[in-house]
């Protein structure tokens, strides 16, 4: 026979979450720092207007071609040249013919220059195009 001292020590597992905890919260941080980056485009201070249309949701979100303050554009996050934005806008109307076209200008562009970029998008034969704005705190007119 066996005596109760000796048979009736086993050891109990245990586990440690230390090292699961620690993975956890560096994977957080790189996670924190990361996305932000990724969806970083073009910066683009856009204008303001007071009364905005709803958000149109359609079946699949529109392309964006933007224009920045120092006459950059970019079509998605990609920067473009004067010599190829027209066949890059056709090339993805060809590709995707149901999908609009957002066009953000910086508010410090001319004029002349978002109407011509918004002229090249009709001429391209997008369904649609949207200018994208932000919409304006308080009720003050800008003068």
């Amino acid at each position: 026979m066996r005596s109760p001292s000796r048979g009736s020590f086993r050891p109990q597992p245990v586990m440690n979450v230390t090292p699961l905890v620690d993975v956890v919260l560096v994977l957080l941080i790189i996670f924190m720092v990361v996305i932000p980056m990724m969806e970083r485009s073009a910066h683009v201070d856009l204008p303001s207007i007071s009364n905005v249309d709803p958000e149109a949701k359609g079946k699949t979100d529109p392309f964006t071609l933007s224009l920045t303050s120092d006459g950059s554009m970019y079509f998605e996050r990609d920067p473009l040249d004067e010599a190829s934005f027209i066949s890059r806008l056709r090339d993805a109307n060809q590709r995707e013919p149901q999908r609009r076209l957002v066009l953000r200008a910086d508010r410090t562009a001319r004029y002349g220059a978002v109407r011509r970029l918004f002229k090249a998008c009709q001429e391209v034969g997008f369904p649609g195009i949207s200018l994208r704005v932000n919409e304006r705190k308080g009720g003050s007119p800008v003068h």
